[in-house]
């Protein structure tokens, strides 16, 4: 698998990843201006030159994985006998400046039941960078023709058709958001039933409805067993609640509101957060003439690696 492959599958797995490029070489290096590769938790693909350098590499992106950050570094490594080496020599004597950049993981929003609010609320979530799931049991509210513009989004929008939406919900990652729209009261009792039930914990639930219809439902979830620290879990009615209005449209821009909020800042709109690799090699001169943190940021990676 190639670098580009590993990120597309990094995303789509909903694994972190950092993207590593040599964006500099002065001197004589193993690898060229552009070289990458992908470090995951426990597995990298690409190359920027082996040795110590990318040893080095690999062990600094892992360090940033742990940390959480999404903030991209930029780094120079030394290739000479004189550097201090950790994972052995590389004498080429050249210098390889490095840009490591996080590579986010997208949130992950299920939608069951794409009727008329479901698919406005699609309409709008779509444009974030997020993954999509659209779980319907009528096959006509999946038309790829009725959902163009919500495929054409910047979301990774996958659809699911099935009589058993809990088939869907047990295959979300940790974390994942749940909004339960369908058009049968009966198939949303057993979505939030399911809900409640599945081992890995969800960043939300929410149930489309009325204070009638939620009462109800506590009822019958706790005579299922769910206690009320559980049933809890679960919100509804769903939207802000200072958005007001009946239509389609204006319950979506309530519901989608809401479920920013649970989402992190930077994954909110789709402008990227970080560099791109281009954008680094040509702020690289600002990057060197930083201070401070920055500098001090630099010096622990100088010298590490020798060639």
């Amino acid at each position: 698998m190639d670098w580009l492959t590993a990120t597309q599958q990094l995303r789509h797995d909903g694994q972190p990843g950092v993207l590593v490029t040599v964006i500099e070489v002065r001197g004589h290096a193993p690898r060229e201006a552009g070289a990458k590769m992908v470090v995951s938790r426990d597995r990298s693909w690409g190359s920027v030159g082996g040795g110590n350098l990318e040893a080095t590499a690999v062990a600094r992106a892992r360090e940033l994985l742990l940390s959480g950050t999404s903030e991209p570094e930029i780094c120079d490594m030394q290739l000479n006998p004189h550097a201090r080496a950790e994972h052995g020599r590389q004498c080429c004597g050249g210098v390889v400046r490095l840009l490591l950049e996080p590579l986010a993981v997208r949130p992950v929003i299920a939608l069951f039941g794409i009727g008329h609010v479901g698919y406005e609320l699609a309409r709008i979530l779509s444009r974030l960078p997020i993954r999509l799931l659209l779980v319907d049991s009528r096959a006509e509210q999946l038309d790829r023709v009725r959902l163009a513009d919500v495929i054409d989004g910047t979301a990774d929008v996958s659809i699911h058709h099935t009589l058993l939406g809990e088939q869907v919900l047990e295959q979300l990652p940790r974390g994942a958001h749940v909004v339960i729209m369908t058009h049968d009261h009966a198939e949303d009792f057993a979505l939030c039933d399911a809900a409640l039930r599945i081992g890995q914990p969800l960043g939300s639930i929410g149930l489309i409805g009325s204070a009638v219809k939620w009462t109800r439902f506590q009822a019958q979830l706790a005579e299922l067993g769910h206690g009320p620290e559980a049933i809890a879990r679960i919100t509804c009615p769903i939207g802000l609640p200072g958005i007001t209005g009946k239509d389609p449209a204006s319950i979506a821009v309530a519901v989608a509101a809401a479920l920013l909020e649970n989402l992190p800042s930077s994954q909110r709109a789709p402008a990227a957060t970080g560099l791109t690799s281009d954008e680094g090699a040509r702020r690289e001169g600002a990057a060197s003439r930083a201070a401070g943190g920055e500098r001090e940021k630099q010096s622990e990676w100088e010298g590490r690696v020798t060639a």
